[in-house]
């Protein structure tokens, strides 16, 4: 794994409990504080509080940040394949990139909050069935992103979520840049085994994805262990309607402390 890279830090701005006007605000505060990623997440409904309260969809806000940034990468931690035909996500995602001048991330994942399927009218189906299509789905993408003109700006980095071993980081090691997990430290380790080792299966060297990990109720000592296993992209979720600057500020720190 690509263990001299610089550590990075994105924060995900969850688009929950605030008006839009907050979301803009805060999206333009933290370009300028020096974050590296921007993050929404793809979802209808709060993910926690109010479950019925303020709420907005992520790839219509993205196009909003494509135009609102200069400088910073962007995307959802995750998107969810299931809500939309795969080619039509890359046809979306090459758009982002060319509206953005190349800085979107296409975070993908195989979708969990059953909520969202029910009230919008999607089939939930089992853990196993939405992997199956998530698997499907991302040959289709990097099948479209070949045939579209114009093609992206540049090869978009895909993100994957998740850590079951024997579907979610087969998909890693066939297709991700950056691989994203909660994993604690001490599992790492493991988890990047199994990675090469379905990277030998699928023929593909594996030793140039990026270890992602997550901040939010986290110390410095946990993220500490995570960067020493391996972990350069650390993501830090923050919740409406204020979103914290000076958790993000504290975060910045440290990560320019470990860059030296």
């Amino acid at each position: 794994m690509l263990l001299d890279t610089p550590v990075r830090l994105g924060v995900q701005l969850q688009p929950q409990h605030a008006m839009y006007a907050n979301i803009r605000d805060a999206v333009r505060r933290y370009e300028d504080l020096g974050v590296d990623i921007l993050f929404n997440w793809d979802h209808f409904f709060p993910l926690y509080g109010d479950p019925d309260g303020l709420h907005f969809e992520a790839w219509t806000m993205l196009g909003a940040w494509a135009e609102q940034t200069e400088r910073v990468e962007f995307g959802s931690l995750v998107n969810c394949n299931s809500y939309r035909n795969a080619d039509l996500q890359a046809d979306m995602a090459r758009t982002l990139d060319h509206i953005s001048g190349g800085r979107f991330i296409f975070g993908t994942g195989g979708g969990w909050f059953e909520r969202d399927y029910d009230e919008y009218g999607y089939e939930f189906g089992t853990p196993g069935t939405r992997l199956t299509d998530l698997s499907r789905g991302l040959a289709r993408v990097e099948e479209r992103w070949a045939k579209l003109n114009p093609t992206p700006v540049r090869r978009i980095p895909i993100l994957i979520g998740g850590k079951g071993e024997q579907k979610t980081l087969r998909l890693v090691a066939r297709h991700a840049d950056i691989w994203h997990s909660f994993v604690r430290a001490e599992e790492l380790a493991h988890k990047i085994s199994v990675i090469e080792r379905w990277g030998e299966t699928e023929g593909r060297d594996t030793s140039g994805i990026v270890i992602s990990n997550e901040l939010r109720n986290r110390d410095v000592a946990h993220a500490d262990a995570l960067y020493a296993a391996g972990t350069r992209l650390f993501t830090l979720g923050v919740d409406g309607p204020d979103y914290d600057d000076d958790l993000v500020r504290s975060w910045l720190r440290w990560r320019d402390a470990k860059n030296g």
